[in-house]
């Protein structure tokens, strides 16, 4: 049966037509998770996720992507498993195109307790800015940065092409680095040097 058949079985009460699925994808389903989040046990927990959030569209009718059952499951996979990072409250380690980290410049002032506020507020805008991002950009970004997947495995886990992925990047660092150009805050000023 094929999986279109397999989901108008599952939509009309077969339960197992959908364990059907489940069997049928749930290696393909993990691979896509592992190789973003990198951890087996935390693979298995968002591949649970994604079977519950299917399972829900299904059922509330709104799943229609007739015939494309596969890529779809994928997609909602690597969605879940970039949200995961995103929620995590890690501080990103962004480099530059030159190599450098983009807050090597911080200059610390005479004041610790300012110097760890200028920190958390660069940091913020650090975090809002990648918010702003295209979904592309900031997924790629996300990935290399916070992940630390090779651009070999972030063309895997997106589907597109060592160059593309390596081009989305470049472009989220132009934009990030654009960004923190024109922000007109005192500690830019004071902090943030080219």
């Amino acid at each position: 049966m094929t999986d279109g058949q397999l989901l108008s079985h599952y939509k009309n009460g077969n339960e197992e037509a959908f364990a059907e699925l489940l069997n049928r994808h749930q290696d393909r389903v993990f691979t896509t998770i592992y190789l973003i989040v990198k951890d087996r046990y935390q693979a298995e927990d968002l591949m649970q996720d994604v079977f519950i959030k299917a399972v829900k569209t299904i059922k509330s009718g709104k799943y229609n992507e007739e015939g494309k059952f596969l890529p779809w499951i994928l997609r909602i996979a690597h969605n879940l498993a970039i949200d995961h990072f995103r929620k995590q409250k890690r501080y990103p380690v962004i480099i530059t195109e030159d190599g450098s980290n983009i807050f090597n410049t911080i200059e610390f002032s005479e004041k610790p307790i300012e110097d760890d506020h200028i920190k958390q507020d660069t940091y913020n805008l650090l975090k809002k800015y990648i918010q702003e991002l295209p979904e592309a950009q900031k997924d790629v970004l996300v990935m290399r940065h916070y992940m630390q997947m090779s651009f070999q495995e972030i063309a895997e886990a997106t589907g597109v092409s060592i160059n593309t992925a390596l081009g989305r990047m470049r472009y989220a660092l132009i934009n990030l680095q654009k960004k923190f150009k024109y922000t007109h805050v005192a500690y830019d000023k004071n902090v943030y040097r080219k």
